[in-house]
């Protein structure tokens, strides 16, 4: 199903032509099958090297030597020089070579037009096994290979102001999903409800009786229900929260620099999340249909918690921006009159006396691609940006950045599908320039250009 993908990402963002020749590739993976052992991460494809000749300066051959592309395009150092051209702005794909990606994967990527002097954008795809860390009743067991889970992992990471956290991100996040899975193990093949606390680590001392601490329990009559697949949920949130943390710590050290968006899908035990934190999109086409599996974060989608934590927060605003939005930027001629504003609760707009505060700048301002939070960045969910601050300025924009993705799942063993129906995934570069519909029927168009009674797909 999924392999023939490939050529039909390529012509998405490229200017069309010929499908390239049938690649064969393995069925499916199946749920229940053994899970294959996680390979070592291979290095990513060699930084580009200076041409031969005359020394080049010790800072330039630095910032030369950052720049990496995912390491299944496995890129030779001429390709790695045709990925970073500008002017003639090569798509990429992996090789038609015996290597394949899990379940096929399709991938194209060309850099943006001048945009950032290298492509800041980083991909990852995976299989990862978890073997587990505890058993859910306490006694200590020997561990196998055979107890453990196994899931497949898809990654895209736009990066913004630098490529250190999108390339940080790309090698990383799955690791952290694979750290918080371990504690899971057991309980999400159990069919059996989740264990309310998972018992204490040998040698961890018992915790004195809390039971004075406890209030009324008229509010407690029965215990919520608790999914394993809020679980699973709950483990991939709290990577992306250790992911940005471990940005945070080392971003002096190991050049962390600038952010990304974050675009994750895990396939596991026949469901796939996806998780979104930024203005990436996933889209899934099943049989014809448009089933969006994410929405876009920016400071339009989320004003409202934006002025809610400038509200609640006011020092994070210092003396140059207002929590309140204004239908364009007030003028000191205008003290005294009334004009539409909105605040943090509201959705509509309403009157106000204008005062000395509001003549501050907006924290939220602008429309569509142009709108910004506290007229710096375009996004208000990602990884990174623990440097960032307001231009001029010493006032962090972070506060205001949610490092969480939201996570939606998508049940495969509760629908049919055909050959043909497929997951994409694209950064924003992509949606800017086209729509769902154009993207399926690009996709459907190409696929469709293979013979019917293919089976090697």
């Amino acid at each position: 199903m999924l392999n023939r993908v490939r050529s039909a990402v390529a012509h998405l963002v490229s200017s069309g032509g010929a499908p390239p020749p049938r690649p064969k590739s393995p069925d499916l993976p199946n749920a229940a099958s053994a899970p294959p052992a996680a390979a070592p991460e291979a290095p990513r494809s060699p930084p580009a090297k200076a041409g031969s000749g005359s020394a080049t300066p010790a800072k330039a051959v630095e910032i030369r030597a950052s720049f990496s592309r995912p390491t299944f395009l496995q890129l030779s150092p001429g390709g790695l020089r045709r990925a970073d051209d500008h002017a003639g702005r090569a798509v990429q794909s992996p090789p038609d070579t015996g290597r394949r990606l899990p379940w096929s994967t399709g991938y194209a990527e060309v850099i943006n037009a001048g945009k950032s002097r290298h492509n800041e954008d980083q991909a990852c795809c995976e299989v990862v096994y978890v073997e587990g860390r505890r058993s859910v009743t306490g006694a200590p067991r020997e561990l196998s290979r055979g107890q453990g889970l196994c899931f497949y992992y898809w990654g895209l990471f736009d990066g913004h102001a630098g490529g250190g956290a999108a390339e940080m991100a790309s090698r990383l996040l799955h690791r952290h999903i694979r750290e918080q899975l371990k504690d899971l193990v057991e309980i999400l093949q159990d069919p059996s409800p989740p264990p309310l606390c998972l018992p204490t680590t040998p040698g961890t001392p018992d915790s004195s009786d809390p039971s004075h601490l406890l209030g009324p329990q008229s509010c407690w009559s029965s215990q919520k229900e608790v999914t394993h697949e809020s679980l699973v949920v709950g483990a991939i949130e709290n990577a992306f929260q250790l992911m940005d943390e471990q940005m945070a710590r080392e971003r002096r050290g190991h050049q962390v620099e600038g952010g990304c968006c974050a675009l994750v899908v895990v396939y596991l035990l026949g469901k796939v999340y996806v998780a979104n934190a930024g203005d990436s999109r996933a889209i899934i086409v099943r049989n014809g249909e448009i089933i969006p599996m994410s929405r876009e974060f920016t400071p339009e989608t989320e004003r409202q918690r934006l002025q809610l934590l400038g509200f609640l927060k006011p020092e994070l605003l210092g003396s140059e921006f207002t929590h309140l939005e204004f239908p364009r930027r007030v003028l000191p001629k205008e003290l005294g009159q009334r004009m539409l504003y909105r605040d943090q609760n509201m959705t509509g707009w309403a009157y106000k006396k204008i005062e000395l505060e509001d003549l501050r700048f907006p924290l939220v301002c602008g429309e569509g691609k142009k709108a910004r939070v506290m007229a710096t960045i375009g996004v208000t969910r990602g990884l990174g940006d623990h440097n960032l601050k307001v231009c001029s300025s010493t006032l962090p924009i972070k506060p205001f950045l949610s490092c969480f993705p939201e996570v939606r799942v998508y049940d495969l063993t509760q629908y049919e599908h055909c050959p043909d129906d497929v997951l994409v995934l694209g950064t924003d570069g992509l949606w800017d320039v086209t729509t769902d519909y154009e993207v399926a029927a690009t996709v459907d168009r190409v696929l469709s250009a293979y013979e019917p009674n293919d089976h090697s797909r």
